[in-house]
């Protein structure tokens, strides 16, 4: 694998995902993961981290398979591998098995260099995952989710979005989803104006957070700060179905699954993981169906099916928050 692998090969023998923004890392994942189902459907995937790879896990897991499977082995935090385990990598990197993609997440920077040095000259299909900490790197980054989409927006309406939103990559990749999803033909400026405008610090994700948590007085006063610095209702209904959506997903999976493998089966990163994990302690199942009733009440109260689009919205919060302490 000396010669350097095709940027849009997701299915080469090694994938080098370079950088510390987690949605970039976490994409360059779920990229190859859905290319190599699409090939195989029955596809392992072992999502790692560096205390689960010890030395001769990384031969175990590529040693050659009875029925050829695919096989896709994920290595989060590649630069804090032990030493021994790295010589196992670059080891493995001279011949890799066939049908296996390797794909290693690493921060960059001096640490664990040997190991990223030893990828590339392996010819590692690269991906860079930067963190933006530019303007005009996220307003790439927002052009970029426009025209993955299909979509056409106006310089202005990208620069508004990302004044209005700020340096969270997460929050404007969702904003992007969210404009896609509501606006027919091209987004402008009047468009980000009318959802984003003067979002201040509160959001439709701070309103979400606080209500799922149970936290009534915090949820409502977020909503009203929102309401009146112009976020548009759709986006905090939206954020809401999100936030009851993922207590959902996370009570029903089994019992003691890793962070990596939840991640994968239930379409969340890691690190949103955790975060529901905490909210998720005062919810029950009637809990949840409760909830998403009064989401979707709000909903359509806010499209045009109520008078009152903020009563529709406060009696949603709190139709959330006291499902959060359903759990008795």
């Amino acid at each position: 694998m000396a010669r350097k692998t095709a940027p849009d090969d997701l299915l080469a023998p090694l994938t080098l995902a370079v950088g510390q923004e987690d949605l970039l890392l976490d994409r360059a994942v779920r990229e190859v993961v859905a290319a190599a189902r699409a090939a195989d459907a029955d596809t392992d995937v072992r999502d790692l981290t560096p205390d689960a790879l010890q030395p001769g896990t990384l031969a175990e897991l590529t040693s050659p398979s009875l029925f050829a499977e695919r096989k896709v082995v994920i290595v989060r935090n590649a630069q804090d591998l032990s030493a021994d385990t790295i010589k196992d990598v670059k080891g493995y990197l001279s011949a890799p098995a066939e049908e296996i993609t390797l794909v290693l997440l690493h921060a960059g920077g001096a640490k664990g260099k040997g190991l990223l040095d030893a990828a590339r000259k392996a010819g590692a299909r690269e991906v860079a995952c930067p963190k933006m900490t530019k303007p005009a790197d996220r307003l790439a980054f927002v052009r970029g989710e426009f025209r993955a989409a299909g979509r056409s927006a106006t310089p202005e309406a990208c620069q508004s979005l990302v004044d209005a939103i700020g340096s969270d990559l997460r929050e404007l990749a969702s904003a992007c989803a969210q404009l896609v999803a509501d606006i027919d033909g091209t987004i402008d400026a009047a468009v980000v104006s009318r959802y984003y405008t003067g979002r201040a610090e509160a959001s439709s994700f701070t309103v979400a957070d606080r209500a799922v948590e149970g936290r009534t007085a915090e949820a409502l006063e977020a909503l009203r700060w929102s309401m009146s610095t112009g976020v548009a209702p759709v986006l905090i209904t939206s954020a809401l179905a999100q936030g009851v959506r993922a207590i959902g997903k996370l009570a029903s999976a089994p019992r003691g699954a890793r962070p990596g493998d939840l991640a994968r089966d239930l379409g969340m990163p890691p690190w949103k993981i955790d975060r529901v994990r905490q909210q998720m302690r005062g919810w029950s199942a009637d809990g949840v169906a409760a909830a998403l009733i009064a989401v979707a009440e709000a909903d359509a109260g806010v499209k045009g099916g109520g008078d009152d689009p903020e009563y529709a919205l406060e009696k949603a919060v709190v139709a959330v928050a006291r499902a959060a302490r359903s759990r008795g």
